[in-house]
């Protein structure tokens, strides 16, 4: 009896873990109260495998929901088994709440998550809702052939939807880096025919962290910024001699027709690690393309407050080293840090396991 006693209290135990694993919110919400955004909701997914979007994304939700009234969901790829972040996973959940979302924001990478949680995507980019997509999210799904949204896939032959959801809804997929990350930055400048796009209100001296990648932007795109590749990491570098004499689309708007028949915003950019916005003019050039995706053209001002609002320490964009042991309620509320700067950046076991 004692030994049925056991196992009868190590299987409830078990499944009593499991379900309170599986009740772990993978999203937080930020709630903004009053301000011009009152009332839209924006869903930002955060999943890459490299440039930190855990960071990038949650630290532009609290400011648009922050300074301008917007509530603000961040879902993250989380790790199944423990709840933690884990950047480039597929283990995404809670895409449902895309139905009610007046803005996508996207920081992915070679995604394949559930046909479920995809559908929800899918029908997001065909009623024609708006979006932004950031760095990776040119490559942001790797579907393989027998999954039903294989066409999503950044590299799907089919004509009808060629090279997927990157190069035919944000306008490019995956091409190569331009750029030595961690030795050529990049400086960002203003395409001149375009000074005056409501995107780049107030927006100047654009200088991030990873460096460039090529990119040809389909047809019917706008460039608004073109990246100079800069032999070393600080904003004053000087320009590579090659390189920096063929400077590439970093930033581009577009119009995507969806299967609605309606046109949605979209906003690409090639940049966007969590270093990267740390400049004030990118930093406000993203704020502003929010604003802009949202239609609201008359609300962006120059001096529109892009402040972080809490604190902020970006870890240095890796394949490797990212914050370990954080779930996505450790970045609750105003004042939690994005993230955890004491987090340690790999595995406390890394050294035995090689």
């Amino acid at each position: 009896m004692r030994l049925y006693a056991w196992i009868f209290a190590a299987t409830a135990l078990c499944f009593s873990n499991f379900f309170a694993l599986a009740a772990e919110p993978t999203h937080v919400v930020y709630e903004g109260s009053g301000g011009i955004g009152a009332g839209k909701h924006i869903v930002f997914i955060a999943s890459d495998h490299e440039y930190r979007g855990e960071e990038s994304l949650p630290a532009l939700a609290r400011i648009l929901a922050k300074h301008y009234g917007l509530k603000c969901t961040v879902i993250f790829g989380t790790d199944p088994k423990t709840g933690f972040l884990l950047p480039g996973s597929s283990d995404l959940h809670g895409l449902s709440v895309l139905k009610d979302a007046d803005l996508m924001v996207i920081f992915m990478r070679f995604i394949n998550m559930s046909d479920e949680e995809m559908q929800h995507f899918v029908d997001y980019v065909d009623r024609g809702g708006p979006i932004i997509g950031l760095r990776t999210s040119t490559h942001a799904f790797q579907i393989p052939a027998d999954r039903k949204f294989h066409a999503y896939d950044w590299q799907y032959a089919g004509k009808e939807f060629e090279k997927g959801f990157g190069r035919q809804v944000l306008g490019e997929t995956w091409v190569t880096h331009y750029g030595d990350n961690h030795k050529q930055s990049s400086r960002l400048d203003i395409v001149p025919e375009q000074k005056d796009h409501p995107i780049l209100r107030g927006v100047s001296d654009m200088h991030v962290q990873a460096g460039c990648y090529t990119a040809n932007p389909i047809e019917g795109s706008i460039t608004l910024a073109k990246g100079i590749v800069l032999n070393g990491m600080a904003k004053d570098s000087p320009v590579d001699p090659v390189k920096g004499a063929n400077p590439q689309p970093v930033v581009w708007v577009r119009n995507y027709k969806s299967k609605s028949g309606k046109e949605a915003r979209i906003f690409a950019t090639t940049q966007g690690a969590s270093e990267d916005i740390l400049n004030d003019g990118f930093r406000r050039l993203l704020v502003n393309a929010h604003l802009w995706c949202l239609g609201m053209d008359d609300q962006i001002k120059p001096g529109n407050d892009i402040s972080f609002v809490g604190p902020y320490h970006p870890a240095p964009f890796s394949f490797t080293e990212f914050r370990r042991g954080i779930k996505p309620a450790d970045l609750a509320g105003w004042d939690t840090p994005i993230l955890n700067p004491n987090a340690p950046l790999v595995e406390a076991n890394a050294e035995k396991k090689k």
